[in-house]
């Protein structure tokens, strides 16, 4: 009976020993995983949410003051042409 205890512990100890291992493994690819992303960021022409949101905006309000711009534009040619027909 002590033999079957003894072996029992000796299987539950490496069986701890193999969870520990495969854990530490886990973190260990989280890690190499992590790295390799990140310099694949790194050398690509990636950018954050945060700067494509503002330029997303900057181009949004770049594009409302450029309609804006073009309907004055047209305004003032159509007020040119028609002093230009009046004299």
């Amino acid at each position: 009976m002590q033999s079957q205890k003894r072996i029992f512990d000796d299987i539950a100890h490496v069986a701890g020993g193999a969870i520990g291992a495969v854990s530490g493994l886990k973190q260990e690819m989280e890690a190499l995983i992590r790295d390799r992303v990140e310099r694949l960021m790194a050398n690509g022409n990636f950018v954050r949410r945060d700067e494509f949101d503002a330029v997303k905006e900057m181009a949004a309000t770049a594009r409302a003051e450029q309609e804006r711009l073009t309907a004055r534009v047209q305004e003032l040619e159509q007020v040119l042409s028609e002093k230009s027909s009046q004299a």
